[in-house]
């Protein structure tokens, strides 16, 4: 699903877009960005939907350590509006009617900055529905997903919805349906809104401000390529 999604990123930018892991999978961002020409620039967008560890430590490290002498970092996926209303959108396109009960389920993390960044998201979420929006968790954190959704039950007969905040298909969406909820929205890379976001980070670090000769007609530098984390 992430290739995908690559994919349909290096179409909007029509340029090389790379997919690198800072945990678990290679290849790391310090190899990818080893292998580049120190004459391209590299952008790298975190694929994160919270600036967590991996966002402020590990991937500031990864770029160090590859010795790229062009690099630019933008944000992390979210939280942003932009994440939020995706999130909207896949909660309407999935059935979602006004009075349901909303729960938005994350991986989960231990970093102080990260759950702050999530509650933001749930803050946001709960403005573009109208309704109350409870944040829960797959892996680490409480409370854990299906204890959200019995608690959500047991305050009403309504029905209760799980939306996704997670990028890709895997053990922690299995137990997002497995969480005993009514209804559950799909990752959030299935959703054509995800592709276009990042393209549009891509696009704006990748066109800085025009110098004095460029602004009166005289061309403009374009990087490269471009890469993609």
């Amino acid at each position: 699903m992430i290739g995908d999604l690559a994919a349909q990123v290096s179409a909007l930018v029509d340029r090389a877009v790379q997919v690198a892991f800072v945990d678990v999978l290679g290849p790391t961002p310090s190899e990818v960005l080893s292998a580049l020409p120190a004459s391209d620039r590299a952008v790298v967008v975190p694929a994160f939907l919270s600036r967590g560890y991996h966002v402020r430590r590990d991937l500031p490290a990864h770029v160090a350590a590859s010795g790229h002498p062009d690099v630019i970092v933008t944000p992390a996926l979210g939280p942003s509006t932009e994440i939020a209303r995706i999130v909207a959108r896949q909660l309407v396109e999935s059935g979602w009617r006004p009075g349901d009960s909303v729960i938005l389920a994350a991986a989960g993390t231990s970093d102080r900055r990260a759950r702050t960044d999530l509650h933001t998201t749930t803050r946001q979420l709960s403005r573009l529905t109208g309704t109350r929006v409870d944040l829960a968790f797959a892996a680490t954190g409480c409370p854990a997903v299906h204890n959200a959704v019995h608690k959500a039950r047991r305050r009403g007969g309504r029905r209760v919805v799980v939306a996704s905040y997670l990028l890709a298909d895997g053990l922690f969406q299995e137990r997002l349906y497995a969480s005993g909820a009514d209804l559950v929205t799909p990752p959030l890379g299935t959703h054509p809104g995800l592709a276009r976001l990042i393209a549009a980070r891509f696009g704006s670090a990748a066109s800085p401000a025009p110098t004095v000769e460029e602004a009166c007609g005289h061309g403009a530098l374009t990087p490269a390529s471009l890469d993609l984390w």
